[in-house]
């Protein structure tokens, strides 16, 4: 079986390679996944959003000094079965995943000018304790709105961290025996990761805002207080059953103009 999407294909042998990279890892990188058309609308709606969102009281939850969160409205262009239910996407998923999933989250990390480095952190507990490793459970799935580069908030990761306790990893980032690798990504690359694996976000040193996008799937069984989808009736009715299953959500009549972001506690 070949699957393709916006004109990139992975066989059956791509993805069981990006599969066994997440499980050893903690991250691979889907090269070219998403036309940039596709990616130039999102930004053109991000940009739209981020102005609306700036204005308002809690509009923005804060990720440190010049950098923000916000989640995206399930509207178009944002609502779109080719990108939260892709099938190459989910084709890693399944693979890693040992059971039903869902996808919990949709929203967009900002750093900003003058944003400096995040600690070194987890975006999860873990599930038991740091003795414990589990598999895994939760993942982010990133894609940026523009190119990012050394200068603009590269995200860092140190591989393999996902399997070992938080110390034992911090241990080892600080000697230097693992290092801290920032991934630059192209406009259309999509990035699939463990919340566990230390990570941190660098300063951006451009004028221009760094949008990443961040799409949260879990197992079935994982309480996600912190984050939730909300889609109109309307829309979710015609979604696929496939579709429907696949979203943790609430439904209403009709979406709120003004959100407040909830999602403040980040770090482990």
């Amino acid at each position: 079986m070949v699957q393709s999407i916006q004109g990139t294909t992975f066989s059956t042998t791509d993805l069981d390679q990006l599969a066994a990279d997440l499980n050893r890892d903690g991250i691979c990188i889907i090269r070219g996944l998403f036309d940039r058309a596709l990616i130039d609308e999102w930004k053109a709606a991000f940009d739209a959003l981020f102005h609306q969102r700036q204005q308002q009281p809690g509009g923005v939850a804060p990720r440190g000094t010049a950098r923000g969160y916000v989640t995206l409205p399930w509207v178009a262009p944002f609502a779109n079965p080719d990108v939260f239910a892709n099938p190459t996407i989910l084709g890693i998923l399944d693979r890693v995943f040992y059971q039903e999933y869902r996808l919990v989250q949709l929203a967009a990390d900002i750093p900003m000018q003058g944003s400096e480095y995040q600690d070194i952190h987890r975006d999860f507990r873990p599930l038991f304790s740091d003795q414990i490793v589990t598999p895994l459970y939760a993942l982010a799935v990133n894609f940026p709105l523009v190119e990012v580069t050394a200068d603009n908030g590269p995200f860092e990761m140190a591989r393999g961290t996902h399997v070992m306790s938080r110390e034992e990893g911090l241990v080892k980032v600080r000697a230097g025996e693992i290092a801290m690798e920032q991934f630059h990504m192209q406009p259309g690359d999509v990035m699939v990761r463990s919340p566990l694996a230390l990570h941190r976000g660098t300063p951006n040193r451009t004028p221009e805002p760094r949008p990443m996008v961040v799409m949260g799937y879990v197992m079935h069984w994982l309480h996600t207080h912190k984050v939730d989808l909300t889609l109109e009736q309307d829309y979710y009715n015609g979604l696929s059953p496939e579709q429907q299953q696949l979203l943790r959500c609430n439904t209403v009549e009709r979406l709120s103009d003004n959100a407040t972001e909830t999602y403040v506690k980040f770090e482990y």
